[in-house]
C-alpha cells in the first residue's frame, strides 16, 4: 500500500521517503517503530517535550555498520562462502573487512563490534593451516575480554570424522568465554553445506540489518546466494565438461594406476589459477548400487526424492548420482536406528561403546550396515531421506590455463582394495578408470584456493614437495612459470614406488630441467632400494642447500597425504632449521609458523 499526498498530512518529499522506507522494514522494525510513535504521544512524553525518550533513536548507542569476516580454510570452501557473504553485506550498506585468520592483526580484535567466523576443520579436529595462529592466540592468556563483540560462527566439516566441525566449536565456545555475544547461533555444516550455509547467512544478515536499521535489499536465504559467480556454472550448478583424454600414467607391471584426465572447459567461463582444485561430482559403482537395492528388497524404478524441493528420480538413478553410499557416519546410524527400533544397531549406539562404534564406522559402507544389522524392509523413501548427498571430489589442478586455454587437467590415483571379505572402490577414481571414456562428460566446478598460490614475485625461489599424485599442482606451477617467463629458481622433490613404472610426468620434468624452468629435482623411489627412501630423506640429504634456499627467501609448497607424509616433511623442515641454522626446537617451530603467516610455507594436503 502506498501513501498518496492527497490523502495524507505529508508533503511530496516526505511521502517519497516513507514509500521507500516502509516496504523495506522487517516485522520487528515495524513493531519497534509503532511503539516508538505511540510513546511520543504519551503524557510523559508531552511533559518532557524536547527531551529524548530513553531507548529512542535520539539517545541510543549507535550500532556500527562495520563487519569483520575472518576465514580459516584449507581447500577453499570457506573462502568462497566468505566472499559471497561479504558481497551481500556490502549490498546492504555494511563496511566489510574480509581477512584470512593468518593475516588478521589480533590487536584489532578488541576494537571491532561485529565478527563473523567461517572455518573448516582439518584432519582429526585440527584448525586449517591459516587458522592455527589465530586459534592459538584466542585460546592463550593474551586473548582480551570481548564484552563489546557480537559474533557468529559457520563451521564446515565432515560427519564421517570423529571431531566433526571441532574448530568451529572451539571458536564459538572461546568467544563466548571471553564475553562476546552471539549474533546468531553457530551452524555446523556437513560436506553438502550449501543449504545450511545459506540459512546461516540469512540469520546473520537479518540480525545485523535489524540491529543497524539497515533494510534488507533482497532475500539472502535464496539458493542463488551460493551460486552467483562470474560464470553461470558453480558448485551448485556444475558444468558438463567433455573428457578429451584419459590416460594411465603408470607403466606395465606397476601395482598402481594413475589417471591423467584432460577436460574441456570451453563455454564454461571458468577461470582458475595454479593451486586451485577441480571439483567432480562422481557416480557410485553400479555393482554396489545393485547389491544395496537387492539387500534392502527395494525396486530399482521406485521414485524417491533427491532434494528438499521434492524432485523425484528412480531409486537406482538416485543411488548412482545423488546419495553417498560408501561412507558411514554416526548421525546416519542414529537416524537408521530410529527407522528400525528392534535392530541390533541400537545396541551399537549405546553409551559407553564409542570406541566400538568408531571402529565399526571405519572402512564400512551402506551395504555393510544393512547386512550387519538386518535393515531389510525399511522403505526406500524413508531411508533415502536420511542419507547424505553425494559430495564432490576435489583434485588439485595439474595444468596452467595459460598453457592449456579452455582445458583443465587432473591426476587421480585409482583406489581398489579388499576389506571385510568384499572388493572396495574409490568412488570417483574407479569411475574415471573404468567407466569414463573420451567424449563422455563429467559435472565439474572450480574450487579456488587462495591458500596455495605461487609467490607474487616471479623472481622468488620455490621448493615443491609432492610425492605421488601430490605432484599434480607442481605441473601447473611450472607450466605457469614457463608461460610467464618467471626467473625464480625452482626445486622439485618427487617420490613414488618404482622409477621404471611410477615416474609420473617424467618427460615433462626432464624438459623443464633442460630449459631451466626447473632448476633441480630430487627423486625418491621407495621400492627400488633395500631401505625405503622417501622425499623427507632426500630433503635431509640436501639440508645445507635446502637451508640456503630458505635464507634466500624461497617459498615451500607441500602437496599430498596429510596423515603421514605431510607430518614427516614438516618434521624434516624443522630438523633442517635445527641442523643447519642452529635453531632450538622452539625457534624452529616459531620460524615455520612465521613462514606460514608470510605465505612462504603452504600446504595442500588431504
Amino acid at each position: 500500500m502506498e501513501l498518496k499526498v492527497t490523502n495524507s498530512p505529508f508533503n511530496q518529499e516526505q511521502v517519497e521517503l516513507l514509500n521507500r522506507l516502509l516496504p523495506a522494514l522487517t516485522e520487528t522494525q515495524r513493531m519497534w517503530l509503532s511503539g516508538f510513535l505511540t510513546a511520543l504521544q504519551s503524557p510523559a512524553a508531552a511533559a518532557t517535550a524536547g527531551t529524548p525518550l530513553a531507548g529512542t533513536v535520539a539517545n541510543a548507542v549507535p550500532v556500527s555498520k562495520e563487519v569483520t569476516v575472518l576465514v580459516g580454510s584449507q581447500t577453499g570452501n570457506c573462502n568462497g562462502l566468505a566472499k559471497k557473504l561479504s558481497k551481500k553485506l556490502e549490498e546492504q550498506g555494511f563496511q566489510v573487512t574480509l581477512s584470512a585468520m593468518s593475516a588478521f592483526k589480533t590487536n584489532n580484535l578488541k576494537t571491532i563490534q561485529h565478527l563473523l567466523v567461517l572455518v573448516s576443520t582439518h584432519g582429526e579436529g585440527e584448525p586449517p593451516d591459516n587458522a592455527i595462529s589465530f586459534h592459538e592466540y584466542l585460546h592463550s592468556k593474551r586473548a582480551p575480554r570481548l564484552e563489546g563483540l557480537r559474533f557468529s560462527v559457520l563451521a564446515l566439516g565432515d560427519t564421517s570424522y570423529e571431531f566433526f566441525c571441532q574448530t568451529g566449536k572451539d571458536f564459538d565456545k572461546r568467544l563466548e568465554e571471553l564475553g562476546a555475544k552471539r549474533i546468531a547461533p553457530r551452524v555446523d555444516c556437513d560436506v553438502d553445506f550449501d543449504e545450511s550455509a545459506a540459512e546461516w547467512m540469512k540469520q546473520v544478515l537479518g540480525a545485523l540489518s535489524e540491529a543497524s536499521a539497515v533494510p534488507a535489499a533482497v532475500d539472502p536465504g535464496s539458493a542463488a546466494l551460493l551460486s552467483r559467480t562470474e560464470s553461470e556454472y558453480s558448485r551448485t550448478n556444475p558444468f558438463q565438461a567433455e573428457v578429451l583424454e584419459n590416460l594411465n600414467l603408470n607403466g606395465r607391471g606397476s601395482s598402481r594406476e594413475t589417471r591423467h584426465v584432460e577436460l574441456s572447459l570451453e563455454g564454461s567461463n571458468f577461470e582458475y589459477e595454479p593451486g586451485d582444485s577441480l571439483g567432480i561430482y562422481p557416480e557410485n559403482h553400479p555393482r554396489l548400487v545393485d547389491e544395496l537395492i537387492e539387500a534392502m528388497g527395494w525396486k530399482a524404478e521406485e521414485p524417491v526424492a533427491v532434494n528438499k524441493n521434492g524432485e523425484e528420480q528412480p531409486l537406482r538413478e538416485a543411488l548412482l548420482r545423488h546419495f553417498e553410499i560408501t561412507v558411514l557416519t554416526k548421525p546416519l546410524l542414529e537416524q537408521a536406528a530410529k527407522l528400525t527400533p528392534d535392530s541390533s544397531l541400537n545396541e551399537l549406539l549405546e553409551a559407553g561403546r564409542e570406541q566400538e562404534l568408531r571402529a565399526y564406522l571405519t572402512g564400512r559402507d551402506l551395504l555393510d550396515l544393512v547386512q550387519d544389522h538386518n535393515l531389510r524392509g525399511v522403505p526406500a523413501r524413508d531411508f533415502t531421506a536420511i542419507m547424505r548427498k553425494m559430495p564432490a571430489r576435489l583434485y588439485s589442478i595439474a595444468s596452467s590455463s595459460k598453457a592449456y586455454p579452455d582445458e583443465v587437467h587432473v591426476t587421480v590415483r585409482t583406489v581398489r582394495y579388499n576389506a571385510l571379505g568384499r572388493d572396495r572402490y574409490g568412488v570417483c577414481s574407479v569411475q574415471l578408470a573404468e567407466r569414463v571414456q573420451s567424449g563422455a562428460t563429467l559435472p565439474v566446478f572450480i574450487q579456488q584456493n587462495s591458500n596455495f598460490k605461487l609467490p607474487e614475485s616471479p623472481d622468488t625461489p620455490i621448493i615443491m614437495i609432492g610425492p605421488g599424485t601430490g605432484v599434480a599442482p607442481f605441473r601447473a606451477f611450472l607450466g605457469e612459470r614457463e608461460e610467464t617467463g618467471a626467473a625464480g629458481k625452482a626445486w622439485l622433490f618427487y617420490g613414488d614406488q618404482h622409477f621404471a613404472t611410477d615416474f609420473l610426468y617424467q618427460v615433462e620434468w626432464q624438459g623443464w630441467l633442460k630449459s631451466g624452468v626447473l632448476t633441480r629435482m630430487d627423486v625418491a623411489f621407495s621400492r627400488d632400494t633395500d631401505q625405503k627412501v622417501y622425499v623427507q630423506h632426500r630433503m635431509m640429504e640436501k639440508s645445507r642447500e635446502f637451508y640456503k634456499w630458505l635464507q634466500e627467501g624461497a617459498c615451500v609448497y607441500v602437496c599430498g597425504d596429510e596423515k603421514k607424509m605431510a607430518h614427516d616433511v614438516h618434521a624434516a623442515l624443522a630438523a633442517i632449521l635445527e641442523q643447519e641454522g642452529k635453531f632450538s626446537p622452539e625457534e624452529a617451530a616459531e620460524y615455520l609458523t612465521r613462514m606460514q603467516q608470510q605465505k612462504r610455507y603452504q600446504r595442500d594436503v588431504y
